[in-house]
């Protein structure tokens, strides 16, 4: 999202830009340890080793909680539904190039649901539950909680098994996960949005100074380049796999 302050058409809150381009670039070193990894140049179980399956978590948490966190300001600017229905269908196509992208490169495990297409759908429930205040807390707690409940669930029924199957996983009420390589359903990750937006309505209420300009405007260069970063997460995103891949590709055809 375009995140500007609460007076209509000024500057933009570079704060939350930064923090969105940490997860960039958190993202981009992992991305880049990733396709090592599959071009051979690393040894690494990307799925099942915990030092990289909790970056992980961390990398999506943050995108997803300061998509929150934007859906928040985006409200209180009174942002309205044709603005956010533009931003929305870009995400939505991006989704939809992902998976075309990812059939590709991984046939077997190609990505039918994941950061995108899970923000997708959650930014549309995210904005429709935008007016219940503190009731978000609690939904985001319940919906974290549900991925536990929904795990001892699956042990004293049997005939949970569908909710495994494709057509119905992108929910999150899974007992294993499946073959694909990103997934971020409803469950847990919904909570984590919702939590996003239950303190963006916090923090422009109670603490509005931490969405200020720094004093003089000047945030340094590397304040800089994250916020710039920020702004264009969802065009980073779709191309930095590709140059990543295609320069591996580019080493490993000289070598």
């Amino acid at each position: 999202m375009n995140f500007k302050s609460c007076r209509p058409g000024s500057a933009r809150f570079d704060s939350i830009d930064a923090l969105r381009g940490v997860a960039v670039v958190w993202m981009s070193v992992y991305h880049f340890c990733f396709d090592l990894n599959h071009f051979g140049y690393l040894k690494q179980n990307f799925y099942l080793d915990p030092f990289w399956t909790w970056q992980r978590t961390a990398i999506v948490s943050l995108f997803l909680f300061t998509a929150g966190l934007g859906q928040a300001i985006a409200v209180h600017q009174g942002q309205n539904w044709r603005r956010f229905w533009r931003r929305w269908g870009q995400v939505a196509a991006c989704a939809l190039l992902v998976s075309a992208g990812s059939y590709w490169m991984y046939p077997q495990s190609f990505i039918y649901f994941g950061v995108l297409h899970g923000m997708a759908v959650m930014l549309l429930i995210v904005r429709l539950t935008a007016g219940w205040g503190g009731w978000l807390w609690v939904l985001g707690g319940a919906a974290i909680a549900m991925q536990f409940i929904a795990f001892y669930g699956h042990s004293i029924w049997a005939g949970g098994g569908f909710l495994n199957e494709k057509s119905f996983n992108w929910l999150g009420l899974i007992s294993r996960k499946p073959i694909t390589e990103d997934y971020v359903p409803l469950i847990p990750w919904l909570g984590v949005m919702w939590w996003g937006m239950a303190f963006g309505i916090w923090a422009l209420r109670q603490r509005p100074q931490w969405f200020n300009p720094a004093p003089g405007g000047d945030r340094g260069p590397v304040m800089r380049g994250l916020a710039w970063l920020g702004r264009w997460s969802l065009s980073y995103y779709m191309l930095h796999q590709p140059v990543l891949i295609g320069l591996l590709m580019a080493v490993g055809g000289l070598a």
